[in-house]
């Protein structure tokens, strides 16, 4: 096991008062900790590729186009494995769509 998922099981055990007593529950909850280590880290580099296309919009980079494809390309995909929902998805994908280029 990576030392940093060992690390973070962990730190989620020791601050968690209820530790069930069933052996399938227990290898669940730690499913469950090393899944949201996983979704939280795709979450952070949607929200950093979601940035990205935004920014190079705003400032009428080149590649601004391809910073917009990539990011819709990953809320598409987190959405349809679940890590965030559509909704959110289609919201984000709304706001880099409005982004005009910011007046010199």
């Amino acid at each position: 096991m990576p030392l940093v998922l060992e690390y973070v099981l962990f730190t989620l055990h020791r601050r968690k008062k209820y530790v069930p007593n069933i052996r399938s529950s227990i290898k669940r909850v730690r499913s469950n900790q090393a899944k949201a280590l996983v979704n939280k880290s795709r979450k952070s580099e949607i929200r950093t590729l979601v940035k990205k296309a935004i920014a190079a919009k705003e400032q009428g980079l080149p590649e601004a186009e391809k910073f917009e494809r990539d990011a819709q390309a990953a809320l598409d995909r987190a959405s349809a494995h679940g890590i965030i929902s559509k909704n959110t998805a289609a919201r984000r994908k709304s706001r880099i769509a409005r982004v005009k280029q910011l007046e010199a």
